[in-house]
């Protein structure tokens, strides 16, 4: 019996990063990966959503922004 595949096939080749990281972690991997998106995780190794590059971008320029700032925090939309 060949095992089925619950994940969609863009979020296959995705890149997964924990929301635990920080947007600089997630920026360093969407550069060395050439994404313009990751499937963001929770501790369980379960995927909770996508961050884009734009997003990350539009947060780093925000004049609020600090390189402390976790996947987990930053805003919807």
């Amino acid at each position: 019996m060949t095992p089925v595949l619950t994940q969609p096939h863009a979020q296959a080749d995705t890149p997964r990063i924990r929301d635990d990281m920080t947007v600089e972690v997630a920026l360093s991997l969407m550069a060395g990966a050439r994404v313009d998106h990751l499937v963001l995780c929770d501790g369980d190794d379960q995927s909770t959503g996508l961050i884009t590059l734009a997003r990350l971008n539009g947060l780093r320029n925000a004049p609020t922004y600090t390189d402390r700032i976790r996947l987990r925090d930053v805003p919807e939309g």
